[in-house]
């Protein structure tokens, strides 16, 4: 399986009250880098068999525009393993129901979505987890065969705005024509 796991986009400031913050929506910022990601995903020839999202507004407007602008058809599934309360065994779960499908996205909150993919990369023998810090927007592919994951790439936003911008200029050399 090729598991992709991404950190929603920019959704401005927290807010203080915790059940306003949960319906806290992407910015502009946020709306723009997720279109700017699904053309990137496009250009890689990516196409995901299975989105899921976390509940909160943020994470399902990030998974909506991604699926949208790459042509995703189904319904993004809603699930509480990647809330921001969720445990890494409620994700491990998650994982286990989603194991035969080929390509699969999760959009998740910081900091159980960094931790989450930690765990995947070390064995759980070694009761160890890597650090590895998703900002927002990020994205992050792992083969997950036998064994611990592999990390194949990690894209952060800085990433895809560059390879959104070269994609989209023209490929053609300007002239002066005197």
């Amino acid at each position: 399986m090729n598991l992709f796991i991404l950190r929603h986009a920019s959704a401005g400031v927290r807010r203080a009250n915790p059940l306003l913050d949960v319906k806290r929506p992407l910015d502009k910022d946020g709306k723009r880098h997720s279109l700017q990601l699904a053309y990137v995903l496009n250009a890689l020839n990516i196409q995901f068999d299975l989105i899921v999202s976390s509940n909160l507004k943020r994470s399902l407007q990030t998974a909506s525009l991604v699926g949208t602008e790459m042509g995703y058809e189904s319904i993004i599934q809603v699930s509480k393993a990647l809330a921001p309360e969720a445990t890494t065994r409620d994700f491990q779960h998650l994982l286990h129901e989603c194991r035969d499908h080929e390509n699969v996205l999760f959009v998740g909150h910081s900091p159980n979505i960094n931790t989450f993919l930690g765990s995947l990369l070390v064995p759980a023998s070694t009761h160890a987890a890597a650090q590895v810090r998703l900002r927002k927007g990020s994205i992050a592919r792992l083969s997950l065969t036998r064994g611990p994951a592999t990390l194949q790439w990690l894209l952060d936003p800085r990433i895809v705005r560059a390879l959104y911008a070269t994609s989209t200029k023209s490929s053609r050399r300007k002239i002066s024509r005197k």
